[in-house]
């Protein structure tokens, strides 16, 4: 009776109805003015933008403890106090992927500082401490044949290959240094650089020479002619088949640059094409709900509300598997002991996934334990080779960036 007295002799700006609270009953306009100071604004915005708001505190912890616990409460008609199901994938989606993303490019770029570390280590000490022109060249000759003899034995990989050039360059620029500190004409400029790789050897010991090899993969993938479809979408398909190839040809032969900037152009393509196909997904998933739960005469929106949550409980699950991952990676060095407890901690969270999922399915639709256990199995196995599927698509989409 107070908020109705208070709100007397006011009407709403838009149609003139009077106002019995803070929006109008006829036409759903605020009574509070869009003039506010700033920090609402910034408020309001972040809260638009995020989807951030009071309701995360009431979502997120029985989405992660409770299995079906929001879905009942939003088929119940108590909605309010929780983010909507749409809302809550969408943003668990997008975060667990742009962290997921981050921890895969944090790998990569660990396990590429790794590699740059030389294979190939040289003695440069005898060339520098030459006291005659004549002993610098010998000494140059010497670690250069040595270079020469690990480069036949065939069995280093292609970056310790690489690294000999390098070595191989870098002993004939001191060797030019002490020539000329020596007061001896240095070597002629062409013979500093690296001579070049005659073959490629392969573990086998077949050599291929290089410049077949690169000639052998520089060809264009075929042109896509396929009947039934037409020409812009041959055109386009064609395109994405000789990019891939091109990645493809980057990665696999390539120089450390090339393909490192390759490998990261398939990884953001693969991370860029993964939220969309995730979203073709949910309505599929929903689909195998509704075929295998047909005689429970339930709405399509119902399942599509189960397959929602669904998705937003794994998205929450893949971002603190990663995140719990990335801790226990950075506290490893730190504090050894910590391992084993948080160890366990990731294979019970790896285990609760399959567990809520089918306990959400024994909440929601109410049949027996065996029906239940059925139905959960060919499910997950329909929906399996699905997402099979729609990974392989992202993975080749990826290629093709």
């Amino acid at each position: 009776m107070k908020q109705l007295t208070s709100y007397e002799g006011l009407h709403c700006a838009n149609c003139g109805a009077s106002m019995q609270g803070e929006f109008c009953h006829e036409c759903g306009q605020s009574i509070h003015s869009v003039l506010q100071p700033m920090h609402h604004m910034l408020e309001e915005t972040v809260e638009t933008v995020l989807h951030i708001d009071g309701r995360i505190v009431h979502t997120l912890p029985p989405l992660l403890l409770k299995p079906g616990f929001l879905t009942m409460e939003y088929f119940s008609g108590r909605r309010v106090r929780y983010i909507a199901p749409f809302r809550l994938m969408f943003v668990l989606c997008l975060l667990s992927f742009f962290v997921f993303h981050l921890a895969v490019d944090h790998q990569l770029t660990a396990k590429a500082s790794a590699s740059n570390h030389p294979l190939v280590h040289v003695n440069s000490g005898a060339v520098e401490d030459a006291a005659t022109p004549a002993d610098v060249r010998k000494a140059l000759q010497d670690e250069l044949n040595g270079l020469q003899s690990a480069r036949d034995t065939g069995v280093l990989p292609q970056v310790a290959l690489d690294q000999t050039h390098i070595a191989a360059r870098e002993l004939r620029q001191k060797a030019n240094e002490r020539l000329i500190a020596l007061g001896a004409a240095p070597m002629p400029a062409a013979s500093l650089a690296a001579p070049p790789a005659a073959a490629t050897v392969n573990v086998t010991g077949d050599a291929k020479p290089r410049g077949a090899l690169r000639k052998a993969t520089e060809g264009e993938s075929k042109p896509v002619q396929i009947a039934w479809l037409p020409d812009v979408v041959n055109a386009r398909l064609t395109a994405l088949g000789q990019q891939m190839h091109r990645n493809w040809r980057a990665v696999k032969h390539g120089d450390p640059v090339a393909s490192a900037e390759a490998k990261q152009r398939m990884i953001n393509g693969v991370f860029g094409v993964l939220p969309p196909i995730m979203f073709v997904m949910i309505p599929m998933f929903a689909v195998l709900l509704k075929l295998f739960y047909v005689f429970r005469r339930r709405l399509y929106m119902e399942h599509l509300i189960v397959a929602l949550h669904s998705h937003a409980f794994l998205f929450l699950w893949l971002l603190l598997c990663t995140l719990l991952a990335a801790f226990a990676n950075w506290l490893e060095p730190r504090a050894l002991w910590t391992t084993y407890p948080l160890n366990w901690l990731e294979r019970i969270l790896v285990l609760w996934a399959p567990i809520y999922l089918l306990l959400m399915q024994k909440r929601v639709y109410r049949q027996g334990w065996p029906m239940t256990l059925l139905k959960f199995w060919f499910v997950g196995w329909c929906y399996f080779w699905l997402l099979a599927i729609a990974l392989m698509v992202a993975a080749a989409l990826g290629m093709a960036h």
